[in-house]
């Protein structure tokens, strides 16, 4: 499974975009303030939380005026209370105004992926079992929230389609079968992953020598059969309609990985503010 250990490639793009559909060709209300004028100011949680999202919001502001100082007290994947101060910034008043909203549209949506995506991997404990994200993520921040994913403790799967091999139920009706998919796929160095909806077709798989399988909707019954049934040939993945009270009654099963597009797929922003002081 892919994860990103390192901070994206992809910030400095991804913040000018963000700065072109906000600021655009000028901030109207902000040019209202002296330019010469200079301020401190902080940003605040509202709410218990995961911090991250310090890289994207840094680049905005760098963006804008590489004369603002940006101290953080958190930094990502730290856990941070309701009513805490997670950084202090200093620089032009116009530009701590004009880059406030993107800043913190980043930290809110970084900070709530990673804030989920803990709360999921306390629910697995101890288990064997990990929780991987899926590419159902918000499209231009897909690396953004895949970073988040990892601050929480999570793991990510592929990237993107050109990074590892899933054979889903269209590929394989493309293809003819499970058997012709997988043999297809094997001329290439890369691991081979097939999505499967029933226990005859996990035994398809199986014995076509798919190096993953995902069990798309299985119920814990079915779960405990797959997994006897592999006997550790093959790595287990359970997908759709995992619910988070769910997490530890799939994990006892034994599967491998646990994928939840809701990690990505379901916003849940954490409330930040900047006041200037």
């Amino acid at each position: 499974m892919k994860k990103l250990n390192d901070l994206p490639d992809d910030i400095t793009e991804t913040v000018s975009a963000a700065l072109r559909e906000d600021i655009g060709s000028g901030d109207l209300t902000a040019e209202l303030i002296p330019a010469d004028a200079s301020s401190r100011a902080e940003v605040v949680c509202r709410q218990e939380a995961v911090l991250c999202g310090t890289a994207w919001f840094d680049e905005v502001f760098r963006q804008l005026d590489e004369t603002v100082e940006v101290k953080w007290l958190v930094e990502d994947s730290g856990s941070i209370n309701a009513d805490q101060i997670v950084c202090q910034i200093q620089g032009p008043t116009r530009t701590l105004l004009s880059g406030e909203r993107s800043a913190l549209n980043f930290l809110q949506l970084l900070s709530g992926t990673a804030t989920l995506t803990r709360g999921y991997v306390q629910q697995l404990g101890d288990s064997k079992t990990r929780l991987l994200d899926t590419r159902k993520t918000i499209p231009g921040l897909r690396t953004a929230q895949k970073y988040a994913v990892s601050c929480g403790g999570g793991k990510n799967h592929r990237i993107g389609l050109f990074d590892a091999i899933l054979i889903k139920e269209n590929h394989i009706l493309a293809a003819g079968s499970i058997e012709k998919a997988v043999t297809q796929a094997k001329l290439s160095s890369t691991a081979v992953e097939v999505e499967v909806e029933n226990i005859e077709e996990l035994k398809q798989a199986i014995s076509a020598g798919a190096d993953s399988i995902l069990l798309d909707n299985f119920n814990l019954d079915s779960m405990h059969k797959a997994v006897q049934l592999n006997n550790g040939r093959a790595l287990l993945e359970v997908s759709g309609g995992v619910e988070i009270d769910k997490l530890k009654a799939i994990a006892e099963s034994g599967v491998d990985y646990i994928s939840v597009g809701a990690l990505t797929k379901h916003v849940h922003a954490v409330d930040f503010s900047m006041r200037i002081l």
